[in-house]
């Protein structure tokens, strides 16, 4: 919240990058690699680099090969090779072996954990003489004059629950800078802003997003087989939902878990942590799981709209790299790679033109947008159902990805959801559970989230009296359904009636709200700086 008429301290800066993620990083490695007497400087939200950083992940190293060569010599704290695939369809009771499909390859590549890759980066980026510094939250763009971005202003520290200073109250700095470059991931506050200021999605599909739920599990000897790579469609979804699991094989006995559901769903019902818990005592899973133990967990949305969704990728002053410019590549269930390419082509591009004009078509035109391209109608076509979908991604795999048309999507994610009153959820023939967690809370337990109690929320409702109204009618108030940690609840008002309780502190920072809500009232922004979850090993 910012408070009126308050000095602010300026720091100036040539670059500033937010978001110390796989694309913020690499930018400014490579910029400091093209351009040493750059002053730099990047802003990380998380309380450390990586506590916020969450991603499946398998990484294809060429991208990371290219700019830091010897990264091979000293990994990060969990690096697998990949040595073997499977994917497979499953039903309630059984499942099938499917081919697979060539972007499911994964010999040469490694299973890692980006919230181990990020602060490996960080140290590389700080020992080129980039300023790293975490804590510090970006809660608004700045401009000139003139409109074009010249920086951002930190969020104020000290801000009491009723929104006045408290007796620590420090105001937020301006962080000025010739060029700014927006690498918040999927739904990023201060992108979100910039692409409603300039149209940068005038052009384009509407963004469309998945829920990723992931868990670190320590299991009994005997059971992991390092580098095995694991992955699922179907139960405990219907046709009708995307979405679908993976399983990495570490070593030292550990798995990584998780679960991915479009948050293009309709039905209103759905709770997609429910989906995630109920695939984990599928009869092929259950006897991996059962008598292991969870170390971790946390959820995150991806952005997997792809090529369609690509917005303009720059502006006057800035631009967007990584999630923030849709750099997914959602039939691989791969983004590392194209976020370092993302960062390292926005380095090169800012080291050989000084600006960010002719940015957009670069990226497009080069091997990371066209990658994208070749795989435009996986996505769309998923949204017309789960066996459309499979068949589409026969024929881009038979083509190679040449298909004359091009598929688009039309309708946002808060826009899909269906009424109660209009849609009968399928038979899921769920079971009851007996794996942890327990509930939602106990997975929040795991994703070590704080936040101060006393700061106001960060999750900014525009029009509460619509949850108990309006949305408890026509929707039966999905935001108690889809946020995966018990943010939202409605409680009795002490009326006879019911109010919405936010409880923000549960927050594990995934934005599905943000876009979800089916009326586009909920408004995700940057809490006090270092608050959040913390995602080091997954």
């Amino acid at each position: 919240m910012s408070t009126p008429a308050v000095e602010r301290d300026v720091m100036e800066y040539d670059i500033c990058i937010v978001g110390a993620g796989p694309s913020g990083l690499s930018c400014a490695i490579r910029l400091k690699q093209l351009k040493p007497d750059l002053n730099i400087c990047i802003l990380e939200k998380a309380s450390a680099v990586g506590a916020h950083s969450l991603s499946g992940a398998v990484m294809e190293p060429g991208p990371l090969d290219a700019l830091l060569p010897e990264w091979r010599q000293s990994p990060p704290g969990i690096c697998v090779p990949a040595k073997r695939d499977e994917f497979r369809l499953l039903t309630r009771t059984g499942g099938f072996s499917l081919p697979l499909p060539p972007q499911l390859h994964n010999h040469g590549n490694f299973i890692i954990s980006l919230g181990l890759l990020t602060p490996w980066l960080a140290q590389k980026a700080e020992g080129l003489g980039v300023d790293v510094f975490p804590g510090f939250a970006g809660a608004e763009n700045i401009f000139s004059a003139d409109g074009s971005v010249a920086g951002v202003r930190l969020g104020d520290m000290g801000i009491e629950k009723n929104g006045e200073p408290g007796p620590n109250y420090t105001p937020g700095a301006e962080i000025r800078a010739r060029t700014t470059i927006i690498a918040e991931g999927a739904r990023g506050s201060l992108a979100k802003q910039l692409i409603k200021r300039f149209e940068l999605d005038a052009r384009s599909c509407p963004q469309t997003y998945g829920l990723g739920m992931k868990e670190l599990w320590q299991l009994p000897e005997g059971r992991v087989e390092p580098g095995l790579i694991q992955h699922s469609l179907g139960w405990p979804l219907d046709s009708r939902t995307y979405g679908g699991s993976f399983i990495y094989h570490l070593d030292n006995n550990r798995v990584y878990v998780g679960f991915v559901v479009g948050l293009d769903y309709e039905d209103p019902r759905l709770m997609p942590f429910e989906a995630f818990q109920q695939f984990k005592h599928h009869p092929k899973i259950k006897p991996l799981l059962e008598g292991g133990e969870i170390l971790a967990s946390g959820a995150r949305t991806i952005a997997s709209g792809g090529w369609q969704s690509i917005p303009r990728l720059e502006m006057p002053g800035a631009m967007l790299i990584g999630d923030s410019g849709s750099g997914l590549n959602l039939p691989k269930i791969k983004g590392i790679h194209q976020a370092i390419r993302s960062g390292m082509l926005a380095a090169e591009h800012l080291a050989e033109t000084g600006s960010p004009a002719g940015f957009d078509a670069r990226w497009r035109a080069s091997p990371g947008g066209q990658e994208l391209k070749s795989v435009r109608n996986f996505k769309p076509a998923f949204k017309k159902g789960m066996w459309i979908g499979l068949a589409n991604s026969a024929l881009e795999v038979i083509t190679g990805g040449r298909t004359p048309w091009t598929l688009n999507n039309r309708v946002p994610d808060h826009q899909r959801l269906k009424q109660v009153s209009e849609y009968q959820p399928p038979e899921r023939e769920w079971v009851e559970r007996t794996l942890p967690p327990r509930d939602r809370l106990a997975s929040v337990f795991f994703a070590s989230t704080t936040h101060d109690e006393n700061q106001p929320a960060h999750l900014k409702v525009l029009d509460p009296s619509i949850c108990a109204t309006k949305c408890a009618k026509e929707f039966g108030n999905p935001c108690e359904r889809f946020c995966p940690a018990s943010v939202y609840e409605m409680v009795d008002d002490g009326q006879g009636g019911k109010r919405l309780q936010i409880n923000a502190a549960n927050c594990v920072h995934c934005k599905a709200c943000d876009i979800k809500d089916p009326y586009e009232i909920i408004n995700w922004t940057t809490p006090e700086g270092g608050s959040g979850p913390n995602y080091q090993s997954l």
